[in-house]
């Protein structure tokens, strides 16, 4: 017996170590393939990126957001990592069936960790187990998260990590006994009952079950190597690897997620200047290998456990978007693709092959044939990533966000959609219309620019003008910056009264632009049509920084006199001029405007006295809060509105469910699947709401929208309403009396400032 578990033990271990080894080098050489990224960007502040690695593998941060499972998991993944030991030990019991570590072996502390350890990963591997078995794609189909998820590479490892954990407490069982533990000790306080069972066998028994265990645990891990070894897409076992780099590369050293601002289109790892785009300039991307190292470690490192695909809007409703076999398609690709590209394969920008034929000779026909494959297709024309699912992403971020190992899946799909738009002009024909009243109108809805003041003429109030009546923003503290559907759709233009009313009441002073601003760029941006993005972004901030006097120094500082306050009341403003303008050379502290009423509503100068009764239920916008994390000021809000019973639907803060009308999707017809704002109200109305309200106008849009389509089919009541949460705050405020102090000169110097986006 010894001798065979020696044999089987070393044979299988020299192949898995070999393969393994094999494996390590392709999978590097096969990422050093994408394109470069700019410098320092993935590597800047190695220490702040080396705490947050530390913090999200040790403290499971995102994991642990699903409870049990994120527990489950750590043992797991703790057990894989710091288990090493045992292995060491199987080695030495094929040879000496009492065999143990040198100084640890007998060392307290490490027996109860061992035991401690092996205990809770086979108890942690066995939850993960029933979870999946629970979650099962044939039970539940299209809602469950492992649906299109490699179900049988994933039963294989926790198979293999249930085994090996087995093995663990059976190899400590037969220690115990061999070495005649006769009663509890602490060191086998785990596995004493095994002890106790294996206690009255013979010593030439005892020593056969300790050759035969460390076989199988041997023998099982190695054939998890070799078979990792030969399957370098096998996401499910590789991720234990892959998503240490892949953390520690994020966007963000100190650990943010991905979303917010969009990066600016690269080529060769340095930014495209579109003002004199190099010759060999690639914009977007069409081919695999196009995308940076980062995307393809990305790939790489997808563990398929579906995260995404539960809160992505789009599978939810019937399209065909998932962001799990997005990911998983482009890894499959990749993967398969790698070989021809190794050999130096690759086509040129006009498509011509760059390799000799002498060069691709021994590439084997499947790569060659999956390099024939276009990145963007249909199924006809045998495509790895289908059109419809490039357009049906909202890029609401829930993807992102629910993420264990920081998969970045907004920015490929955006890149992926600045191909289609800037080269090949392949996009929803709607959106080509929102695209050129963009470029001659300077707004989505293509109405003249002198229309974005007739929203004044509807307060009675006089609003300062910049250029009109005030010279620059030194004269007041904030500029609040309208935006399209603020200024020029007729439901937001309620929210934009409604706010200008109640800064007036606050004694706050604020001015707007003139009218010759133009649409920040969102939803250009988010389409893939990047110069046009930075066309309206550049000439706006040219006329921001005109209108914060940017020039107008103080001599004794040398810095601008005006501070650049703005506040906006849509969040895809607020988050293009807070994130983005500033690699268009715009810096300015932005806030929300619920963020700007909080803080009002805490100095006093705000006072919400009168009663708004009824049930209040409260939509997150995706821009707002999983983009920008403002989740607290619209609560709060309604919280200090008198009569407001305000109850959460299933899904908000971070898992908040879209609108439908992110990614440039408001422009868009929604003809696949159900639409994503009626999947949102149909949640709302479950509550018998008789307000839904928001913080954003495309939300506002959508949800009314779909409201009252729902009025006209008898599904909701006549007397439910779609509000913006600064309409109900004006309908409580109270108007100052003649004897009362003005608003804004309620003491309260040392309230802090909203945080800006930054």
């Amino acid at each position: 017996m010894q001798l065979a578990a020696i044999i089987v033990s070393l044979v299988l271990t020299v192949v898995g170590v070999a393969l393994i080894a094999r494996a390590v080098a392709q999978i590097y050489r096969f990422i050093k393939l994408g394109q470069a990224v700019p410098a320092g960007s993935r590597t800047d502040d190695w220490k702040a990126r080396s705490v947050t690695l530390a913090k999200e593998f040790v403290g499971h941060t995102r994991m642990n957001r699903w409870g049990i499972i994120g527990v489950a998991h750590w043992f797991v993944a703790v057990g894989f990592l710091t288990l090493g030991l045992t292995i060491v030990t199987a080695y030495g019991q094929l040879f000496k069936a009492d065999w143990t570590l040198p100084v640890l072996g007998g060392w307290l502390p490490y027996e109860l960790y061992t035991e401690f350890i092996a205990l809770f990963t086979t108890l942690g591997i066995l939850v993960l187990i029933a979870v999946r078995q629970l979650n099962r794609p044939s039970k539940p189909g299209r809602k469950s998260r492992f649906a299109g998820s490699k179900t049988g590479q994933a039963y294989f490892v926790e198979a293999v990590i249930l085994v090996i954990g087995l093995a663990i407490m059976t190899l400590r069982g037969l220690e115990g006994a061999i070495h005649g533990v006769d009663h509890y000790e602490a060191a086998y306080w785990a596995s004493y009952p095994l002890v106790a069972a294996f206690k009255g066998l013979s010593v030439g028994t005892l020593q056969n079950l300790v050759y035969l265990t460390a076989m199988i645990k041997l023998g099982v891990t190695m054939g998890w190597a070799i078979t990792v070894g030969l399957n370098t897409n096998m996401g499910v076992a590789w991720h234990r690897f892959l998503a240490f780099p892949n953390i520690w590369f994020k966007r963000d050293a100190k650990g943010a997620t991905a979303l917010g601002e969009l990066l600016p289109m690269t080529s060769g790892g340095k930014a495209i200047d579109f003002t004199d785009p190099g010759e060999d300039d690639v914009f977007g991307v069409s081919q695999v290998e196009q995308f940076s190292w980062k995307g393809l470690l990305d790939f790489s490192t997808c563990t398929e456990c579906g995260r995404c695909q539960s809160q992505c809007p789009a599978w939810n409703t019937g399209k065909p978007l998932s962001p799990k076999l997005l990911i998983m398609s482009l890894r499959d690709h990749a993967h398969a693709k790698a070989p021809y590209l190794l050999a130096g394969g690759g086509k040129n920008m006009e498509g011509e092959e760059k390799a000799s034929e002498e060069q691709l000779k021994d590439v084997p026909a499947a790569a060659l044939a999956e390099a024939e494959r276009p990145l963007i297709g249909t199924a006809e024309e045998n495509g790895v990533i289908d059109p419809d699912v490039l357009w049906s992403c909202t890029t609401c971020g829930a993807c992102v966000e629910q993420c264990p190992v920081d998969i970045e899946h907004i920015d490929h799909i955006v890149d992926m959609r600045r191909y289609q738009v800037m080269i090949e002009s392949a996009f929803p024909s709607e959106a080509g219309t929102m695209l050129k009243n963009l470029e001659k109108k300077g707004n989505p809805w293509g109405l003249a620019k002198k229309q974005r003041l007739e929203w004044t003429k509807e307060v009675d109030f006089e609003i300062p003008v910049v250029g009109r009546d005030i010279e620059d923003l030194s004269e007041v503290e904030y500029l609040y910056w309208v935006g399209c559907a603020g200024a020029l759709e007729d439901r937001a233009k309620k929210t934009t009264k409604a706010f200008a009313e109640l800064l007036h009441m606050a004694g706050v002073k604020f001015a707007i632009m003139g009218g010759d601003e133009k649409c920040t760029g969102d939803s250009a941006r988010r389409l893939g049509n990047e110069p046009l993005f930075q066309e309206l972004g550049m000439e706006n901030v040219a006329a921001l920084n005109m209108a914060f006097g940017e020039d107008d120094e103080d001599e004794s500082t040398k810095k601008p006199r005006t501070a650049k306050k703005i506040v906006a009341t849509c969040p895809h403003c607020l988050n293009t001029i807070g994130n983005e303008y500033p690699q268009l050379g715009g810096d300015y502290e932005v806030i929300h405007h619920t963020q700007l009423l909080q803080h009002l509503i805490d100095e006093g100068k705000l006072l919400p006295v009168t009663p708004v009764d009824g049930l209040i239920t409260y939509h997150d916008p995706c821009y707002l809060g999983r983009h920008n994390k403002i989740y607290t000021p619209p609560r709060e809000i309604m919280s200090a509105v008198p009569g407001l019973r305000q109850q959460e639907m299933h899904r908000h803060k971070e898992r908040g469910f879209c609108c439908g009308a992110g990614g440039a999707r408001m422009w868009m017809e929604e003809r696949i699947g159900k639409r994503i704002n009626n999947e949102r109200v149909d949640e709302a109305l479950s509550l018998n709401p008789d307000i839904v309200s928001t913080a954003c106008p495309f939300c506002l849009v959508m949800l009314t929208d779909s409201v009252n389509g729902k009025k006209n089919e008898g599904k909701a009541k006549e007397s439910v309403q779609v509000v913006d949460v600064a309409q109900l705050l004006l309908e409580s405020v109270r108007t100052p009396v003649a004897d009362e102090p003005p608003a804004g000169e309620a003491e309260s110097e040392n309230e802090p400032e909203p945080e800006p986006v930054k």
